[in-house]
């Protein structure tokens, strides 16, 4: 669900030849897998495609193809930077840091109802403005 929305975001900037959005998890358990289709569902409903999306693992090789790497929640986090190399470990940033939600997780609804996906939605919509607005002033990317 990141991944659409922070793609919207940034195609809405102008940013689209500037900033490339890609998602993976640290674990294997879905790769290849279409976008769970709760996820799907809500994104449709809130104007977002999440069909051509498909479950990948991160490897710790895109660490440094990568000028910033966003974990979700804590134990993402955690697990991002146990894969890098000290000099990397500020490039690794939680979501809600970074994006004006004080530092909150944003959870993985996957073992919960729809109410949990809108939420999601929600925490995500929240932060991919300020997130974007921060990418937007970056010299490199806003020339």
């Amino acid at each position: 669900m990141a991944e659409a929305v922070l793609r919207a975001s940034v195609e809405k900037a102008g940013l689209r030849a500037k900033v490339i959005v890609d998602s993976a998890g640290t674990g294997d358990w879905h790769v290849g897998d279409r976008m769970n289709a709760r996820a799907r569902a809500q994104l449709a409903r809130n104007g977002y495609d999440g069909e051509s999306h498909r479950a990948r693992q991160f490897h710790r090789s895109w660490i440094s193809e990568r000028d910033l790497i966003l974990a979700m929640d804590a134990a993402n986090l955690r697990d991002l930077r146990a894969l890098a190399a000290p000099e990397d470990q500020g490039r690794i940033r939680l979501f809600g840091e970074i994006a004006g939600l004080d530092g909150q997780d944003v959870p993985d609804p996957y073992y919960g109802q729809a109410e949990d996906f809108a939420r999601v939605l929600t925490l995500l919509e929240s932060g991919a403005p300020d997130l974007v607005a921060q990418l937007a002033a970056i010299p490199e990317i806003s020339a």
